[in-house]
């Protein structure tokens, strides 16, 4: 039984992969403290109580798939980890001294690829590290979306929609990799203006996905009405003010004929010639 063996309809699996390169068993185990962590590894949090059952597990039956690791390039007599991190870290918390290993040839390419192959079979990644290593195949090597679409075995849509995450603020991005809100209501929160504030009521009223895209619409449809009824006097008063000041304004006017007048600066500098121009005339 191959222990590499991929998951059925993933573009490439550990056993492709390791096809491609030089493998060979070093001694049977060796010294944990000679290995050192995948400095390409996209997964940055590791599940606690999944990590405890793997050291429970590794304490009662020891480690049954070898860690694969590759000479390190920059430390001597080190080995570092190309796949099986969280073997590595579950036997540190276990006790074991030694674990055993295999040893393969490969790039700084292939030892992301293997890190990002590995954990996606296995759905260890939260989104935003998914779309970081996506990233750094495309950054760094040169990928397009559509080669790592048929590298990783997920459709050209997918790899798109994990990428857009990276654009949301870094607010929402951090409640994404603490799980606080789900990949699929990041997706519509994607190039919204007030998206951390509607991140957080989707914590506060706990709304689902459906909920979500529903309130967004209503909001779009909204903002759109109130551009379409807006007094064109209301607009042309406000061009005219914004070319006197060089200040955004933005006049609401109700009814009743109440309202705001807000001017939005940028700077100090713009508040001050906001309050120049309002003292020379008034």
């Amino acid at each position: 039984m191959n222990p590499f063996k991929t998951k059925k309809g993933l573009g490439r699996g550990l056993s492709s992969l390791i096809g491609d390169v030089n493998s060979k068993p070093l001694k049977n185990k060796i010294s944990i403290s000679s290995i050192i962590r995948n400095r390409y590894q996209p997964r940055k949090n590791f599940d606690k109580e999944k990590m405890e059952e793997l050291t429970s597990s590794i304490k009662e039956r020891g480690i049954i798939q070898p860690i694969i690791v590759r000479k390190s390039l920059d430390q001597i007599d080190k080995f570092e980890i190309v796949a099986g991190e969280r073997r590595w870290q579950a036997a540190q918390n276990a006790g074991l001294h030694e674990v055993p290993v295999v040893e393969i040839e490969a790039d700084n390419l292939k030892s992301l690829e293997f890190a990002i192959v590995e954990n996606v079979q296995r759905s260890d990644l939260n989104p935003i590290e998914e779309a970081n290593g996506y990233k750094r195949l495309i950054d760094e090597f040169d990928y397009d979306q559509e080669k790592v679409a048929k590298f990783i075995g997920k459709s050209r849509a997918h790899v798109t929609n994990c990428l857009r995450l990276l654009s949301l603020p870094n607010e929402v991005i951090l409640l994404i990799e603490k799980n606080k809100i789900s990949q699929g209501h990041a997706k519509v929160l994607v190039g919204l203006e007030n998206a951390y504030f509607l991140a957080k009521k989707i914590i506060e009223k706990n709304i689902s996905v459906r909920q979500t895209e529903k309130l967004i619409r209503s909001l779009k449809n909204y903002k759109g009405k109130n551009k379409l009824i807006k007094n064109p006097n209301l607009i042309s008063l406000e061009n005219g003010i914004e070319e006197r000041t060089g200040i955004k304004v933005f006049i609401r006017n109700k009814k009743n004929n109440t309202g705001t007048v807000t001017f939005e600066y940028k700077d100090l500098d713009q508040l001050n010639r906001l309050i120049m121009v309002i003292k020379a005339n008034y």
